[in-house]
């Protein structure tokens, strides 16, 4: 996909505004998507006011049809939405928003309000098609919810509340359990202990609020300037610029 930007500075939103095709009741539809794993969370509606609201105060405002009021997502449930990004359809007569969500975006208090699916079986799906795969993305996203919502009963939010001592030291644990399971050649055990090292690891980063994204970043950087580097100048020692050891291997 080529996206084009547009960056309308203050001065410029009433005309960027303008340019958006509102219905007779000066709304537009806004379906709200989450800026890392793609998912559709919710549709609503905003009129102008909500959408310079949104844009300048980087959290979602929509209006309300029944109440006939601007209404903050997350007012009263706290599950805000932070605007990653804002986007317009081709006939800009919808726009697309990209979110950071804190908790549950639905008020029934699934994460998104589509979670209803049609069972009837259609033409371009195969009987038996799997439901779509798990991801440290979405694992990330329940640890972040566990450490802002601290339900009760929760070890995950219970061990984030607990320090970052504690946190650490069970890093530190789990790392020992993949280095006895791989001197003991058995692939079930790594894969369970290497599964309690990532669990952990995504802990450390929710302490810190660093998304995983951050370090498949950084691993890409590292890439990156490893392909562009002239062939015969890696450093003898195997380190970058920085002389640190690079940990991704071409």
């Amino acid at each position: 996909m080529i996206e084009q930007s547009e960056s309308p500075d203050s001065a410029g939103l009433k005309d960027w505004i303008d340019t958006l095709k509102f219905d007779y009741d000066g709304l537009i539809p806004a379906v709200v998507q989450d800026a890392d794993s793609l998912q559709v969370l919710m549709v609503a509606h905003m009129n102008r006011e909500s959408i310079k609201k949104t844009i300048r105060e980087g959290r979602t405002c929509f209006w309300s049809r029944s109440r006939k009021a601007l209404w903050v997502k997350g007012e009263t449930s706290r599950h805000f939405q932070d605007v990653r990004a804002v986007y317009c359809d081709c006939d800009r007569d919808c726009l697309l928003i990209q979110v950071d969500q804190t908790g549950a975006a639905c008020h029934t208090g699934q994460k998104s309000c589509f979670f209803t699916r049609l069972s009837a079986e259609l033409p371009g799906r195969a009987a038996g098609d799997a439901a779509p795969r798990f991801s440290l993305d979405e694992l990330y996203r329940i640890v972040r919810n566990r450490k802002v919502s601290q339900p009760e009963g929760s070890y995950t939010a219970r061990l984030l509340s607990s320090g970052q001592d504690r946190v650490l030291k069970k890093v530190a644990e789990e790392a020992g359990e993949v280095m006895l399971a791989s001197r003991n050649n058995d692939n079930d055990e790594i894969i369970r202990e290497m599964a309690d090292l990532w669990f952990h690891s995504l802990l450390v980063l929710a302490y810190h609020d660093i998304p995983p994204q951050a370090v498949v970043d950084e691993l890409a950087r590292r890439h990156a300037a490893r392909s562009a580097q002239p062939a015969g100048e890696t450093s003898s020692s195997g380190g970058d610029s920085t002389g640190r050891i690079s940990s991704l291997r071409p």
